[in-house]
C-alpha cells in the first residue's frame, strides 16, 4: 500500500489503526443561545442554499453505513431542532436499518424538545444528549444569553415520550465550575445520568488554557466530598469515563484534556455543508457536497471519505495545545 492512500476496505479505517463506527452529523450551524465556549457573540449563518439539503444529507449517511461500517449516527448543529424537516431526516435514517445502522441520536440544548419530543420519538430517535451546563436560572441566563425554563421543560417533555437521554455540562474554571455540586445534586435527585466534560481548546473566542481547565480529579475530589464514595466503572468504548457516586449515582466524565481517549476514537464528524472532518481537532476537512452536487457517483465519493479518514491526526493526545483552525464549534458539530 503506498504511503497516504487509503485502502479500500469494507469498513472505515485511518492511519493508526483506528475503526470508525460513528458519525457525527450536523445539520445547521444555527442556535438560539450563545454559549461562549461554542458560538461567536455575533454569529454570520451560512446561506440556507449552501446547506445540505435533507436528500443529500440521507444519500451521503447511506455511503457511511452500505459501504464503510458506520453503524451509528449523531445529529448535531448548531442546535438540530432548528433544521427543518428533521423528523423526516429521522424517519430516512431508518431505512438504513436493515443495511447496518443500529443507533439514531441527537446532541440538543433541549430549547424546543418540549414541542417536537413526541415526533422525534414516533420518528425513530434512539436517544438523546442535552447540554445544561448550569442549573441556577441566572448563571445560565448569564452563560446562554437564553432562559433556563425551555431547558427544563424539553428535559420533562424528553422524559414524558419516553426518550433516554443523558445530561452534559462542560466545564469551565472561573464561568461555571461553582455549578459542579448542585447540577450533580440535581441531576442525581432526578435520576438522570450526568456527564461532565472538560472544557476543550476549541472555543471560538481563545479563551481556553490549561488554567480553565477542570479536571477529573478535581471534579470527582469535589463530589466525592459531597455524595461519598468514588467507584470507576469498566471503560467502554464511551468517550466518557464512568463512575457510581455514593454506591448508587451514576456520572460520566470526559477527559479530552487531562487523559485523551484519542487512540480509542471511532468517530467522524461531517458539517452541514458536506465538509467531513476526521477528528475533532483537525485545522481542515475533505468537501463532499460539491462532488455530491457535481455528479460524481458512489465510487468517488467513497474514495474521498476514505482517503479524508486515512489521514486522520493522532488527535489531541498529540500536540495537546489549543488549536487554530477556519472552522467554529457551531458549525463543526460537538
Amino acid at each position: 500500500m503506498a504511503d497516504g492512500i487509503a485502502p479500500a476496505l469494507p469498513e472505515l479505517m485511518d492511519q493508526h489503526g483506528r475503526r470508525k463506527r460513528k458519525l457525527r452529523l450536523s445539520v445547521t450551524d444555527r442556535c438560539n443561545l450563545r454559549c461562549a465556549y461554542c458560538m461567536p457573540e455575533h454569529p454570520t449563518w451560512l446561506p440556507r442554499g449552501d446547506l445540505l439539503t435533507i436528500e443529500e444529507l440521507l444519500r451521503l449517511t447511506a455511503l457511511f453505513v452500505m459501504h464503510l461500517g458506520i453503524t451509528n449516527v449523531r445529529l448535531t448543529g448548531g442546535e438540530p431542532t432548528l433544521r427543518r424537516g428533521l423528523p423526516e431526516l429521522i424517519e430516512g435514517l431508518q431505512l438504513l436499518r436493515p443495511q447496518g445502522l443500529q443507533r439514531i441520536s441527537m446532541t440538543s440544548n433541549g430549547t424546543r424538545l418540549a414541542e417536537l419530543a413526541p415526533a422525534l420519538k414516533a420518528a425513530g430517535l434512539d436517544d438523546l444528549n442535552i447540554s445544561i451546563d448550569a442549573r441556577d436560572p441566572a448563571l445560565f441566563q448569564k452563560l446562554t444569553r437564553g432562559p433556563i425554563e425551555p431547558v427544563l421543560e424539553g428535559i420533562a417533555a424528553a422524559q414524558t415520550a419516553g426518550l433516554p437521554f443523558k445530561l452534559n455540562a462542560v466545564v469551565i474554571r472561573d464561568y461555571n465550575d461553582s455549578e459542579i455540586e448542585a447540577l450533580a445534586g440535581w441531576a442525581f435527585e432526578q435520576d438522570v445520568e450526568l456527564r461532565f466534560i472538560e472544557f476543550m481548546p476549541l472555543d471560538n473566542a481563545q479563551q481556553w488554557s490549561r488554567e480553565r481547565v477542570v479536571t477529573e480529579s478535581e471534579i470527582l475530589q469535589r463530589l466525592g466530598t459531597r455524595f461519598g464514595a468514588v467507584e470507576k466503572l469498566p471503560r467502554t468504548a464511551s468517550p466518557a469515563t464512568e463512575y457510581i457516586l455514593g454506591g448508587h449515582h451514576r456520572l460520566g466524565i470526559i477527559t479530552t484534556v487531562s487523559d485523551p481517549f484519542c487512540g480509542s476514537c471511532d468517530r467522524v464528524r461531517m458539517t452541514a455543508v458536506g465538509e467531513l472532518f476526521a477528528c475533532l481537532f483537525s485545522a481542515k476537512g475533505t468537501q463532499l457536497r460539491d462532488a455530491l452536487r457535481a455528479g460524481e457517483p458512489d465510487a468517488a465519493l467513497l474514495a474521498m471519505i476514505r482517503g479524508g479518514v486515512w489521514s486522520k491526526e493522532a488527535g489531541f493526545a498529540a500536540p495537546r495545545g489549543y488549536v487554530e483552525r477556519p472552522i467554529t464549534m457551531h458549525r463543526l458539530g460537538g
